[in-house]
């Protein structure tokens, strides 16, 4: 419980912040919306010209989208406004003041700022994955509950890889490239991975598993996902969260703080 409350107080803050500056906080939302509707608009062009993308009908893919969209929300609200300070903090030695405080550090680095005007991304994702089931037929309870482990597994997959790759910046000084270039990887979690070559599939499925993050959720829901699919996902989540566990803490150990 203790963790929930730093969370919300680190939300709180973040609030507080941003609504300093209401215009400048209204714009940022704007601007984010903006951004997200162009993922639905690429969307309906494509379908105005062909009745299917790698399979999957109109309603079908924008829940993809729409989870896409939601993912991104995530991660410009909660991870990169913290992960991309964590190379900075090393050079400088201010990570020193993370270390010193009693809870785990790898939370602190990873939720102590909030973009919270990103929500809205994460509320017209999600909003555009409700109304596409509203067309398709309301799915079941299981499904749903598939659908949410799914979901955090994805969650679980992409805060793992990142983490793993900023973590590298303890020895490494210059760790930005490798993080643009998941991000590169991030932008075909837009579309089915099935409407990709099967070499490209490859990558995004077992490589980088950017299918975890959007199409495999979306599967679930549809009840198209099949059980080895199921385990494969929470397998990966499991094991890319350990490891960036393990790594972190490995990392600590490498840190010559400030005071060299």
């Amino acid at each position: 419980m203790i963790y929930l409350r730093v969370l919300l107080r680190f939300f709180k803050a973040s609030l507080m912040a941003a609504m300093e500056y209401r215009a400048d906080f209204l714009a940022n939302a704007l601007v984010a919306v903006a951004a997200s509707l162009w993922t639905l608009a690429a969307l309906q062009v494509f379908f105005l010209h062909r009745p299917r993308l790698g399979g999957w009908r109109y309603e079908e893919a924008l829940i993809v989208a729409g989870l896409f969209i939601a993912f991104e929300g995530v991660m410009a609200a909660f991870f990169r406004p913290n992960l991309e300070e964590i190379p900075e903090a090393i050079r400088q030695g201010t990570l020193d003041f993370i270390l010193l405080r009693p809870l785990d550090s790898q939370f602190l680095v990873s939720f102590q700022q909030m973009q919270v005007w990103h929500l809205t991304d994460i509320m017209l994702g999600l909003g555009v994955v409700a109304w596409a089931l509203s067309r398709l037929g309301w799915p079941s309870p299981d499904r749903l509950l598939l659908f949410g482990v799914m979901l955090l597994s994805g969650l679980v997959i992409f805060y793992s890889l990142l983490m793993i790759l900023i973590t590298l910046a303890f020895w490494f000084v210059e760790v930005g490239n490798i993080m643009e270039l998941i991000y590169t990887f991030f932008e075909a979690g837009r579309f089915p991975v099935t409407a990709f070559p099967t070499w490209i599939r490859v990558v995004l499925t077992f490589v980088v598993p950017i299918a975890f993050i959007t199409t495999v959720p979306a599967q679930a829901v549809l009840g198209w996902l099949r059980p080895e699919g199921i385990l494969a996902g929470l397998l990966i989540a499991t094991v890319l969260f350990l490891i960036s566990r393990a790594f972190w803490r490995y990392a600590l150990r490498h840190y010559t703080s400030a005071g060299g």
